[in-house]
């Protein structure tokens, strides 16, 4: 059933939103916490009223509830503000009479504001009064299910998709590629998986394809024969022997070496494995699923990946969002994630406390400006983040920022370059080009139009890379070209240094130097992250003492 508050769309409205989605205002930050993520779906057919906001109305409650319950907040004003629902989709906001200040991603508004449909689509944050903070986005009416969440925080209807295409292929034994940026969860999604289906009280084997060196994975995947190698001196089984009868889960699988990939393609094929140095086949009897953050058609393209691969890996795919598409899920995850980190620091009902002098444990502009970011490390980035606020307030009457935290959301004024994310990764731009590249409200703008490669100068080149520390999938990004054209722009490229170009001399020296600290290395060395963490694992640099590695010339 869906929350007694909805009314019902009329044809037109239900025309203009499509069959499924319908405005919505989620709260995202509540002063009572267990209230985050309750939500009230806006459907209005009444043009003179229009849905009226207030601390009396509408009512708000878990999707799929049949009763809800007012905002209540004593701060916030009876007098109401009201939501007008155009035909075309839109929505405009009516100040009119009420005290309670309102801002929408940001910015106060004073008289009435409209919400065009794209931006609704996108999310918008609207705080009241510095006590509330809500999500106006698109929400699909939910009836109340008793089925297991599988272990993935969120109500959002892209969150919703995933959990039904898990249902759906977990108990058939199909491979599953699972695509998605790094830091959305794809492990927890194939944990998902093997959850439910019929091998689940078998082994749940997880191998990062892009921590072995190229020289051993076919040994590691596979086993081998004693004798097979240098260093061979014992027979040893692989990952595909450890989950026998199971499932084997194979994260980063664009990093997959050529000549493994062979294999691979041969133990989805025959069902059939062969350990490294041996005459004899074995049956491989694993459930294979992957997992990949990379673009791997382009990756066909440029020859590193092989198609017939792809196809087997991708029985069928899962999709998973970008954190900054699930913005009515980004307070369900902060009071998830701080409710975690509380527990670890034997606070756990902290996050509860009332205070006397009626400020908020949590205060809404924190959780208003988190709303508002990015998060181009996701779900990973944004639970490092509940981790640095919560220790860097301990004793501390409530949650404060914290430079580090200011760092990552406050952009350089002079246009100075990119705050690093918590993560490691870039923040996505700099603070007047991303000024230039975002619209008023703050969220990214779809980045509908490609460039040719030949409009991308050898100077915006540079820049990009050095803009996204080298990340060649955020300067992708940047740049609207894509990642196979970002690539043939790099090789023509005399300024930009790639590191399969480097000596060996010049990285063991970085790498001394810089105390075996790889960001640090990036940004001495200005090549990209993954393909250096590449070079240090073939040169062995990391299974070397510190004080042992070369010191290289100078």
């Amino acid at each position: 059933m869906i929350l007694e508050s909805t009314i019902q769309p009329t044809q037109a409205l239900r025309a203009a939103l499509g069959p499924s989605l319908v405005p919505a205002l989620t709260i995202l930050c509540h002063p009572s916490l267990e209230r985050v993520g309750e939500r009230a779906l806006l459907l209005d057919t009444d043009a003179t009223s229009g849905v009226l906001l207030s601390r009396l109305s509408p009512l708000f409650g878990a999707p799929g509830a049949s009763r809800g319950a007012p905002l209540g907040d004593a701060h916030l004003s009876r007098t109401p503000l009201s939501l007008h629902i155009k035909e075309g989709g839109g929505l405009r906001l009516y100040v009119g009479q009420s005290p309670t200040v309102v801002a929408a991603d940001g910015e106060v508004i004073r008289g009435e504001r409209e919400f065009t449909p794209e931006e609704i689509e996108r999310g918008v944050v609207l705080e009241l009064s510095d006590r509330v903070v809500l999500a106006l986005h698109l929400a699909a009416p939910s009836e109340v299910s008793d089925e297991s969440d599988l272990g993935l925080v969120g109500k959002s209807p892209a969150v919703e998709r995933v959990r039904r295409e898990i249902r759906r292929v977990a108990d058939l034994d199909v491979p599953v590629l699972i695509r998605g940026e790094t830091g959305t969860g794809k492990e927890l999604v194939a944990r998902a998986i093997h959850t439910l289906c019929p091998r689940r009280q078998r082994a749940f084997v997880a191998v990062n394809m892009a921590s072995i060196p190229p020289s051993l994975a076919g040994a590691e995947l596979f086993g081998v024969e004693r004798g097979a190698f240098t260093g061979a001196v014992s027979s040893r089984l692989g990952y595909f022997a450890a989950a026998r009868g199971g499932t084997l889960f194979l994260d980063e699988i664009g990093d997959t070496p050529p000549d493994v990939q062979v294999m691979l393609l041969r133990a989805l094929e025959a069902g059939e494995i062969q350990a490294i140095g041996s005459h004899r086949t074995q049956l491989s009897d694993v459930r294979i699923l992957a997992a990949t953050d990379a673009d791997l058609e382009a990756r066909i393209a440029a020859g590193s990946f092989r198609a017939p691969l792809l196809h087997r890996l991708a029985g069928f795919e899962i999709a998973l969002p970008p954190l900054r598409a699930r913005l009515d899920d980004i307070g369900r995850l902060f009071v998830h994630f701080l409710r975690e980190e509380l527990r670890l620091l034997g606070e756990p009902d902290r996050w509860r406390e009332q205070r006397q002098d009626g400020r908020l444990f949590v205060p809404a502009a924190l959780v208003a400006r988190l709303a508002r970011y990015d998060w181009p490390g996701n779900i990973r980035q944004l639970r490092n983040v509940v981790r640095q606020v919560v220790v860097g307030s301990r004793g501390a009457p409530a949650l404060e920022a914290g430079l580090a935290l200011e760092r990552l959301l406050t952009r350089d004024s002079q246009g100075g370059g990119a705050p690093v994310a918590m993560t490691g990764e870039p923040h996505q731009g700099d603070a007047q080009a991303a000024d230039a590249e975002r619209p008023r409200t703050g969220r990214p703008r779809p980045n509908s139009e490609r460039r040719r490669p030949a409009e991308v100068t050898e100077d915006e080149l540079v820049a990009a890379l050095r803009v996204c520390r080298w990340d060649l999938k955020a300067a992708a990004e940047r740049l609207r070209v894509s990642r196979t054209s970002l690539y043939a722009l790099v090789e023509r490229c005399s300024r930009v240094r790639k590191a399969g170009d480097l000596a060996p001399e010049e990285i063991a020296q970085a790498y001394r130097e810089c105390g075996g600290d790889v960001e640090s290395m990036v940004d001495r060395l200005q090549v990209s992250r993954k393909a250096l963490s590449r070079r240090i694992r073939e040169l062995a640099l990391a299974d070397m003492p510190l004080a042992s590695v070369p010191t290289g010339t100078r």
